[in-house]
């Protein structure tokens, strides 16, 4: 009997998971560095403290791992996946103060390669896990809520208060706040936007055929310009702005700050909310748009109750790629004045401080998952047919 196939046999993701991590194990897991600049030295895993204190995160970790491997009991992926997650947590907390005592005032300690490497291995095996398991949208928004509250608790407790990018955090706790919310305006305020302007355009689009064929290749000619470049742009012109038009100035038009970076966001999410409600308003059966014409519906009355229902869900998934990709480009902003998480990131890149480009980035990833998740399950919600009552 083939081993990958038998329902007691052993899974290949679990197999990739296992070699990959196992290879993580012999990368170094932290590095000591003498003040937050330098590269500093790997350590080792089972060199982090002393053998008692770093065998249970290494059994842990193995456990983990070697609970993903059999085939078919996918809850059985997912406790190991939590349990090599926790053995991950334990090695921080007893290898961040058992390196740093002794090791000088300045001194940092940090996560090295093996640590992210077999982070990231787990959050696979866990991904995996709950794929095979089909959990609907509420059972998967029950566990973000959970993972999310076991990440406030663990980042409150002060249990890796010795990490260096939390000690870059501690330094700037004030700052920190102040460009969340900055990134959140971004990333949210331009999605707004785009979808004001948007929705109303692909529904234009939707109806008259001429227009779409004038609309779409502008926007998607928009979405080719890099990133950079469109930020760029914007300097120029809203500078430009800023100095004729009277007013402009002092409702924060300029040529630098959060207005070129929140006009190049709405210019890139227009596309994506222009054609998915133009697809997704063409999805509706024609039999469905007979019913209405033959129930003597109007033309607005059909949009709203009738092609706007059934299409909200492809909508939505045009919002959703809106939404991620946002939260990704405002990083950019930082570097022309715009704000946001990208402003830790580029003050590390100058400073060739690491820890300070991952208190921006990791921010990033974590809200960008955390949205793109969210917004799967509105979608997946939308996509629910109700129940048959009779």
């Amino acid at each position: 009997m083939p081993i990958l196939r038998s329902g007691a046999g052993l899974s290949a993701p679990g197999i990739l998971f296992g070699v990959l991590g196992l290879a993580a194990l012999l990368t170094p897991f932290m590095t000591l560095a003498a003040n937050r600049i330098v590269a500093g030295d790997g350590i080792m895993a089972w060199n982090l403290a002393s053998p008692l204190a770093v065998l249970p995160g290494l059994a842990a970790v193995l456990l983990g791992l070697g609970l993903g491997l059999p085939a078919g009991f996918a809850r059985l992926r997912l406790v190991g996946a939590v349990v090599g997650l926790a053995g991950l947590l334990w090695l921080l907390m007893q290898g961040a103060p058992a390196l740093l005592d002794g090791a000088g005032e300045y001194a940092r300690v940090s996560p090295a390669v093996g640590f992210w490497c077999l982070l990231v291995v787990l959050m696979l095996l866990m991904a995996d896990a709950l794929a095979t398991m089909a959990l609907g949208p509420m059972q998967r928004g029950a566990v973000l809520l959970t993972v999310i509250g076991a990440l406030a608790i663990m980042l409150g407790s002060g249990v890796l208060a010795d990490l260096s990018v939390m000690q870059e955090y501690a330094a700037r706790r004030d700052a920190f706040v102040s460009e969340l919310v900055r990134h959140l305006g971004l990333a949210f305020g331009s999605l707004a936007a785009a979808a004001v302007i948007g929705f109303p355009l692909g529904v234009l689009c939707h109806r008259r055929e001429q227009l779409r064929g004038a609309i779409l290749p502008v926007l998607s000619f928009l979405q080719t310009i890099p990133s950079l470049a469109m930020f760029g742009l914007m300097i120029p012109l809203l500078g430009w702005v800023g100095d004729t038009v009277p007013g402009a100035q002092a409702i924060g038009i300029a040529g630098i700050g959060f207005a070129p970076a929140f006009l190049a966001l709405v210019l890139y999410s227009l596309l994506p909310v222009v054609g998915n409600t133009v697809a997704g308003l063409g999805a509706t059966p024609p039999a469905a748009l007979e019913a209405a014409r033959g129930m003597g519906m109007t033309p607005a009355q059909r949009l709203l109750r009738v092609e706007l229902p059934l299409g909200l869900p492809i909508i939505l998934t045009g919002l959703r790629i809106v939404l991620v990709q946002n939260i990704g480009l405002a990083v950019i902003a930082g570097l022309i004045g715009g704000g946001g998480f990208g402003t830790f990131v580029f003050q590390g890149l100058n400073q060739t401080a690491t820890d300070l480009i991952l208190l921006g980035a990791l921010p990033t990833v974590a809200l960008a998952l955390t949205a793109g998740i969210v917004m799967d399950i509105l979608v997946e919600l939308t996509r629910r047919t109700p129940k048959d009552t009779r």
